[in-house]
């Protein structure tokens, strides 16, 4: 009696051990990656990667927010602010004879809204581009990458000066180095 005892007990966890093994296939199978993938989406969602997916989506506003935010078919036009041209000495560096830069750049402004901000801070927006300007060298504004490090620096001092209006891009109309 004492061995069939032992015999259902071996019999008993015998059954048991593939249970657990499919408990744990479950877990590892289904379980984990359903769990990964809801963090992952929350994690796109909350560092703003989801942003474009969640505006295609509906944005998150419902509806007469939504219709009401959104123009009907037309897009606004973009709003340009032309600033005066702009004629400063750059830095001749060691030994070099002096060189003289103009530039004449445009604004893109978020709305029209922005256009009296942007007067009204124009002499320091011209102040800020004319001493950054005079501290480059003809070197550092060759080939594509240099006039990109110049709309770069230029949309970050213009963005910083007029804040809290909010310029979109920096447009060279004409840029002369002699």
């Amino acid at each position: 009696m004492a061995e069939d005892y032992e015999e259902d007990i071996e019999e008993g966890a015998a059954e048991q051990e593939p249970a657990k093994r499919s408990k744990k296939k479950l877990i590892l199978l289904v379980v984990l990656p359903l769990l990964l993938i809801v963090g992952a989406a929350a994690g796109a969602y909350f560092t703003g990667l989801a942003d474009p997916i969640v505006a295609m989506l509906g944005g998150g506003k419902h509806g007469e927010e939504a219709a009401a935010d959104k123009p009907k078919g037309v897009a606004a036009p973009p709003v340009f602010y032309e600033l005066p041209e702009m004629l400063v000495n750059l830095n001749p560096g060691s030994g070099r004879r002096a060189s003289h830069m103009k530039i004449k750049v445009r604004l893109e402004l978020s709305s029209a809204a922005d256009t009296p901000k942007i007067e009204a801070m124009l002499p320091r927006i011209v102040d800020s581009f004319q001493v950054y300007l005079r501290e480059l060298r003809v070197e550092d504004m060759q080939g594509a990458a240099g006039m990109y490090r110049l709309r770069e620096e230029l949309m970050m001092r213009v963005n910083r000066v007029a804040a809290p209006a909010k310029i979109n891009d920096v447009l060279f109309q004409d840029v002369l180095v002699q």
